[in-house]
């Protein structure tokens, strides 16, 4: 069963198809009419469109999972899984949770506690406080200690979420209050913990696998530096920061991360890497991530069928992949790039995708399909290949000039014209890239 919806839903059901798997889709009453619904062999509506009434459910899910006598469940990426209690009750039910232990979950998953187990392990970790902060007072005596600027960070944030940059001792008490309300209303637990602020980093991650008997391998990088307000718009591989040598040490690095807390099935060590090379851990994801196709494409790999592998006892080879070719991916939102990314839920009218050598799309979007406003705005994602950057660079930029949905706002425009931006072309960009890019909507 696929306890997700969207593109992620039909990228798993298209392997378990492959590995002649049956599946069982689960979806809210807005996503009775979505691909993964059609596809999957079977279909269970688990509640209303609210992702809280529906797919954040467990016992709605769970019940699914049963009068389906599913054995097994993949929760995708976001929703429950990275959720350990869900990841205990699939266990108690006999239900195999094809992600990371509820215990992995909880060591990993709680940032400041993976902080603090990776610094046991001897992996380089950003400079703050010993775990949660327990007063402003701390978190004060803190910032004096390592010096600003600092950043506050939500133990149980995401997604840019409970996140707060202060440059001054006098901007630390309106970003710790601001942070913890912020916090709290999001994920419902408002612990803080302090690190140094990284300027202009590189925001740079290894793709792990590991099995049963603690054995770890990794996948290579992703360079996910181009984000906005912490959501990552587009994502390549390899690096064009990357060297051979500093990709063997951060993958050293990542396999000693993962090997030291024996961690099982797919995973990603997230690293900021500064401008003289210096690396530090900065969270693991504990799950497959949105962007894993541009490493599938580079190492001709199929990363949730991997992950089932796992999930069924297979053991990983021991043999690190080096990405062979270059890939891109441009993460395709319903939003209006014209109106400060605002959201463009609604009816697609027309859809006219992409193709040719090298050009792949997943998504579960199609003419006449309407966008519902309940959930997260990515609607596609565009991945090209090619030999080099600067093929995957004009391969991309033939992609999408073809790729037309009408009906709606999406970031199409914004993606053609960050194809033409100097840094990204020169391959010299920082998680800062966003703050000097003037997107025009006549594409001038």
């Amino acid at each position: 069963m696929i306890a997700n919806r969207g593109e992620i839903a039909m990228r798993i059901i298209r392997t378990c198809k492959e590995m002649d798997i049956q599946t069982v889709a689960v979806y809210s009453q807005a996503d009775k009419d979505s691909l993964h619904v059609r596809f999957a062999d079977e279909a269970v509506c688990i509640g209303p469109p609210p992702s809280s009434d529906s797919y954040l459910t467990m016992a709605n899910i769970i019940a699914a999972a049963e009068i389906t006598n599913s054995d097994a469940i993949h929760p995708g990426y976001g929703f429950l899984s990275e959720n350990a209690e869900f990841s205990e009750i699939c266990k108690s039910n006999n239900i195999k949770f094809i992600g990371a232990s509820s215990e992995m979950i909880s060591k990993m998953g709680d940032k400041a506690t993976a902080i603090a187990t990776m610094k046991k392990a001897g992996v380089p970790t950003i400079p703050g406080s010993e775990g949660i902060l327990n007063s402003f007072d701390e978190a004060k005596q803190v910032a004096m200690k390592i010096g600003y600027p600092v950043i506050l960070k939500a133990t149980a944030g995401g997604g840019g979420k409970g996140m707060r940059i202060c440059w001054h001792q006098a901007e630390l008490e309106k970003g710790w209050n601001s942070c913890k309300q912020e916090a709290l209303k999001a994920f419902g637990n408002d612990q803080m913990y302090l690190e140094k602020f990284i300027e202009d980093p590189r925001h740079i991650e290894i793709q792990v696998f590991g099995d049963y008997r603690g054995k770890v391998c990794h996948l290579s990088e992703r360079d996910c530096s181009i984000q906005r307000r912490h959501q990552k718009l587009l994502e390549e591989t390899p690096s064009p920061f990357m060297t051979s040598r500093l990709r063997k040490k951060m993958g050293d690095v990542a396999i000693k991360a993962a090997e030291y807390i024996q961690y099982e099935g797919a995973g990603t060590i997230e690293f900021l890497v500064d401008k003289k090379t210096n690396f530090y851990f900065m969270e693991m994801n504990t799950r497959i991530q949105v962007e894993h196709p541009i490493t599938e494409q580079v190492v001709s790999r199929d990363l949730i069928r991997e992950q089932i592998e796992i999930a069924q006892g297979a053991r990983i080879s021991g043999k690190n992949y080096m990405p062979k070719l270059h890939a891109i991916e441009c993460r395709i939102n319903a939003e209006d790039p014209a109106h400060d990314f605002r959201p463009s839920p609604g009816m697609i009218e027309t859809i006219h995708f992409p193709g040719g050598h090298g050009v792949r799309i997943d998504t579960h979007i199609y003419s006449g399909y309407v966008i519902p406003p309940y959930y997260d705005s990515m609607i596609a994602k565009l991945i090209t290949t090619a030999e080099s950057r600067k093929g995957a660079i004009l391969k991309m930029r033939r992609a999408l000039d073809e790729f037309i949905i009408e009906g709606i706002q999406t970031t199409i425009p914004f993606h053609r014209q960050l194809m033409d931006h100097p840094d990204f072309l020169a391959g010299n960009y920082t998680t800062k890239l966003m703050d000097n890019f003037n997107y025009s909507p006549s594409g001038e």
